[in-house]
């Protein structure tokens, strides 16, 4: 009897928890311990430690008893070369390094080395090397990885050399069907194409001889200085049975006309008659550079070549207006996901006939559109299966909207930073039914305390599903705003408070209490960001020392006091909580957008 109850509690209990909770439930008792050490790591075979960054010590303390893995995913923030070749081996299929801002290029040959049946590597690296060992370390890393089937390779900083991955159309294994590499010269892509050109025709005609099956490179994500035409008519016509096509480019001058992107390149990405997931983004950071050669006639060719688009998303494209968009809800029957960048000509007309044409529409993200207002978001009110709606710096969404948005069942995430929204619309969202897990009100000046009263104490549903919130940079949130918070909120795990400058201390010790009440059921905080939080004292310390926050992944504190004694408050909190990542640089949760600048010393 005792072994069945062992057996049951293994498998449809433990076995059903993630990795925090089956820490927490292994603390309880020794038997509960021996029952997750016995019977419930040796079992599993995929490990997803992105959520938080471990040391070294911790890392192998987690992954000693996991002898099964197939598939891991690390937080490489605070971990070195070593300590991640001490965790990885040939029975690894699956390997995901993210945000490695202390790793250099020599883990590409310990992959190489050590993976042998590799099929999937994800890589993301801060620019440490010079090309030349990047280059040699990466043709050791392919040539010992002969299965890989999907490899991104993400090198980021201020200057990466864009040269790096010259070498890798030399060493790419036949059986790639995902590639992503950034950053990429044109001129380097366009030679990879051509190569994947070669390989494929020499591949067809050896199987007229053998059943095997011909390369096929199935999804290609690129960040390069260029996109032109003679890109994509290269991509199209050497590899035309993609399905997905990412480009990102971030050119430093104005392209000259005959080396830029124009209706050529776009009516060209027909010959891709599989192709249901497109973007195309120029970023430009302080420099006006974009799309200048594509208006709506583009944008109609596009549309026209391209019908069967399931995803589409566009950025720098100041050109095409109303009508060039609409025209691509229009023409794709089935698109679920559409995102437009930074379109200064886009207006609510192009969604005036919405429901007649993408009533299957999931997520919309309108992103610095000035000239959207709340009679477009009405429109896609009636689009019921939205999931997602991102409205970031659309200025002119109001109170008006709000009703409709609050009658969408199936949405879990809102953005409405920097729109015109005020205390009064709060109501409307409070009162509702609508799932919302994610949302931001960023820069949302009108919206109060009294706001973010409205918005949790009406008792609908968004107080119970709310996971992330972001209230940076609003005037008008102090520390009342976070009494509510705390009160309301059981299931946040995510919050920031950036730049909000009346928020004191008091806060800090309202969310150590949430945090303490577990009675209440409320799950612990796993990010907070109180970045320039100028009302913060150091005495906030001891409100954020143990044992309050025990949940506590990521904490940014740059521009508070707490950065000007920062070695004292990182001896302090992290000799206490050793996978707690401190941020002073600036970043937002999680420091997804500034791993690569940061040192060892900032950890």
């Amino acid at each position: 009897m005792e072994e069945v109850t062992k057996s049951v509690l293994a498998e449809e209990i433990l076995k059903r928890l993630d990795l925090e909770n089956l820490c927490s439930v292994a603390c309880v008792s020794t038997a509960l311990r021996s029952a997750v050490v016995s019977d419930v790591l040796p079992s599993l075979t995929a490990l997803d430690l992105s959520g938080f960054s471990p040391e070294e010590e911790t890392l192998n303390h987690v992954l000693r008893g996991c002898v099964g893995l197939r598939s891991l995913t690390l937080n490489c923030l605070r971990l070195s070369v070593a300590a991640v070749r001490g965790v990885i081996g040939p029975h690894l299929q699956e390997l995901h390094l993210l945000r490695c801002s202390l790793v250099n290029s020599t883990v590409l040959s310990s992959i190489g080395t050590l993976c042998p049946n590799l099929r999937v590597l994800t890589l993301e690296m801060a620019d440490l090397d010079s090309p030349l060992v990047f280059q040699s370390n990466l043709t050791q890393m392919l040539n010992g990885c002969p299965y890989l089937e999907s490899l991104q390779l993400n090198i980021r900083g201020i200057l990466v050399d864009a040269t790096a991955f010259q070498s890798v159309r030399f060493s790419l294994p036949e059986t790639l069907k995902s590639l992503s590499l950034q950053p990429l010269l044109e001129s380097e892509a366009i030679l990879l194409m051509n190569r994947f050109k070669v390989t494929g025709s020499c591949l067809s005609k050896a199987a007229l001889l053998s059943p095997s099956p011909s390369f096929t490179l199935q999804s290609l994500s690129l960040v390069l200085d260029l996109i032109s035409d003679r890109l994509i008519i290269a991509i199209t016509g050497s590899l035309p049975q993609l399905v997905k096509l990412d480009l990102e480019d971030r050119p430093e001058k104005e392209p000259f006309p005959d080396n830029d992107l124009t209706y050529t390149g776009l009516q060209s990405l027909g010959y891709c008659q599989q192709l249901t997931s497109l973007s195309l983004v120029r970023t430009c950071y302080n420099r006006k550079i974009s799309f200048k050669r594509i208006n709506d006639m583009g944008i109609f060719l596009l549309s026209e070549a391209c019908k069967g688009l399931e995803s589409v998303r566009l950025g720098g494209f100041p050109r095409v207006s109303d009508a060039g968009f609409a025209s691509l809800l229009h023409s794709c029957r089935n698109l679920k996901r559409f995102e437009i960048r930074g379109a200064f000509l886009l207006s609510d007309l192009a969604f005036h006939d919405v429901t007649g044409s993408s009533c299957s529409l999931q997520e919309v993200r309108l992103s610095t559109c000035p000239l959207i207002t709340s009679e477009a978001v009405k429109k896609l009110g009636l689009c019921t299966n939205l999931e997602l709606l991102d409205l970031g710096s659309c200025k002119s969404i109001s109170d008006s909207c709000l009703n409709i948005v609050s009658a969408l069942r199936k949405l879990t995430s809102l953005n409405l930073a920097g729109a015109d929204v005020t205390d009064s619309g709060m109501v409307a969202l409070g009162k509702s039914d609508v799932p919302i897990m994610q949302l931001s009100f960023r820069g949302c000046k009108r919206v109060s305390d009294r706001g973010i009263s409205h918005l949790l104490s009406n008792e609908g549903t968004i107080s119970r599903t709310l996971s992330t919130l972001d209230l940076g940079h609003m005037p008008g949130i102090s520390d009342r705003a976070i009494h509510t918070i705390t009160r309301h909120c059981k299931a946040l795990t995510e919050l920031s408070l950036r730049s909000c400058f009346h928020v004191t201390d008091s806060s800090i010790e309202l969310l150590a209490t949430r945090e303490r009440q577990t009675q209440g059921g409320s799950k612990q905080l796993r990010k907070l960001n109180v970045h320039n939080c100028v009302s913060l004292t150091t005495g906030a310390l001891r409100w954020l020392s143990k044992p309050s926050f025990a949940g506590l992944h990521w904490l940014g504190l740059g521009q508070t006091r707490f950065a000007g004694r920062r070695e004292t408050v990182t001896a302090t909190m992290c000799e206490q909580r050793p996978w707690l990542t401190l941020c002073f640089d600036g970043c937002e949760l999680g420091c997804y957008d500034g791993w690569e600048f940061h040192t060892p010393q900032r950890h």
